[in-house]
């Protein structure tokens, strides 16, 4: 029987980033999931970040956010053996409660292109592509270091 749960760093932090590295072209690790910045997340919302685990094994998670405004859905990953059993749903589910639960009306996430099997998955769940251009930009870290003025 699959639990859904909520992410313990100590005891899950290993296996998501070994699932997420390994969870193909659709969820890619970089510098936001370093073990300093999920403590930041943790720290923020604890509540949406989920994880699916059966036989005492982590196969499946889902991070939500929401800033009070919107909703964000990131790192939704199963393990290929436990895909199309209803985990990847079952987190969705749960995650979109949570975020309604804390007062979300609209939530976004982000699909990289040719990730057709996901782009099903979501609009099967209601989901629908929106026309937008995103933009990002990646800051490098800050000198936190005292200077003299």
């Amino acid at each position: 029987m699959t639990l859904i749960r909520e992410f313990d760093f100590s005891r899950d932090l290993a296996e998501a980033l070994a699932l997420w590295g390994a969870s193909g072209p659709g969820v890619r690790v970089g510098r936001s999931d370093s073990p300093e910045e999920i403590q930041k997340k943790l720290a923020r919302d604890p509540d949406l970040f989920l994880v699916a685990e059966e036989d005492h094994r982590l196969i499946g998670t889902v991070i939500g956010g929401f800033d009070g405004r919107r909703g964000m859905i990131y790192h939704l990953a199963v393990m290929q053996e436990y895909r199309q059993r209803g985990v990847g749903a079952a987190l969705m589910e749960e995650v979109e409660r949570r975020l309604q639960k804390k007062g979300c009306l609209k939530a976004y996430l982000l699909l990289l292109p040719g990730n057709e099997e996901a782009a099903a998955f979501y609009e099967h769940r209601g989901w629908g592509a929106m026309q937008v251009r995103l933009y990002g930009k990646e800051f490098s870290p800050l000198d936190t270091g005292d200077r003299a003025k």
